[in-house]
């Protein structure tokens, strides 16, 4: 319902008001985040990047994200429990004395959803790519409330077009699970001025997909990050918005 007022150019005033932000970014990879990560250094915001992934085309990357951005702070140590998402918040709060927006990605890839071959693996699956999100929105948004800190939380599940009916069953499974998590979590930190949205795959039943707009590509997400962070998106939480493909090619 929202997705049309996005645009893939952000108008002026909202570009002016995030300038200086304060930005998190969790997951990025070679194929997940390079856009939307290119997109907040442009804006001159000061960045907290998490990646796990030490490329040579990430490696490039936060080489070209240093050069824009207004400031670069770059973590590399795994974040996938409870206990060092913890010590994580903390430490990326405290890096410019809080956060504005906190942007988490992650990625269900195509061998992965090759991998699946029974409900327990299926469920396994999801659970490992939910829980790490719902570790990382609960401690960031504790951070934020710590330091009266009104902002931004969205995390993003990306997974390539299903192919099968299995991986359209993988699709709908982590989307709901995303949008549970997402609602509960916006419910809990609505008070306290904190807005908790999601990006997740788009489901598809017996080949057909669900009416209305979705998300195509990073660019695309990476403007409706930018909508979302700045004060047009404000009045926005407990949404989840649709992405369809974003991730095509082979791994």
């Amino acid at each position: 319902m929202y997705m049309g007022r996005v645009s893939a150019s952000p108008e002026r005033d909202v570009l002016r008001e995030l300038t200086g932000a304060r930005v998190l970014i969790t997951g990025l990879s070679a194929s997940t985040g390079v856009d939307l990560a290119r997109t907040f250094a442009d804006l001159k915001t000061r960045l907290v990047v998490h990646t796990n992934d030490l490329s040579p085309e990430v490696t490039e990357l936060i080489a070209l994200l240093s050069q824009s951005a207004g400031e670069i702070k770059l973590y590399t140590d795994p974040i996938a429990t409870a206990e060092a998402s913890v010590r994580f918040a903390q430490n990326a709060a405290q890096a410019y004395g809080g956060l504005d927006a906190v942007i988490n990605l992650a990625e269900i890839s195509h061998s992965e959803l090759s991998a699946v071959g029974c409900d327990q693996s299926l469920e396994t699956l999801v659970s490992k790519k939910i829980a790490p999100l719902a570790y990382l929105t609960k401690v960031t948004a504790n951070r934020m409330r710590v330091v009266l800190s009104e902002g931004l939380i969205l995390n993003v599940l990306s997974m390539p077009h299903p192919r099968s009916g299995r991986e359209a069953a993988i699709a709908s499974l982590a989307r709901t699970a995303l949008a549970a998590m997402t609602q509960a979590e916006a419910r809990n930190w609505a008070d306290n001025g904190i807005r908790i949205n999601a990006i997740g795959p788009r489901v598809v039943t017996d080949g057909q997909t669900a009416a209305g707009a979705s998300l195509a590509n990073e660019p695309g997400i990476a403007a409706l990050a930018i909508y979302l962070a700045s004060h047009r998106g404000r009045a926005l939480s407990g949404h989840i918005f649709d992405a369809e493909g974003v991730i095509e090619r082979g791994d």
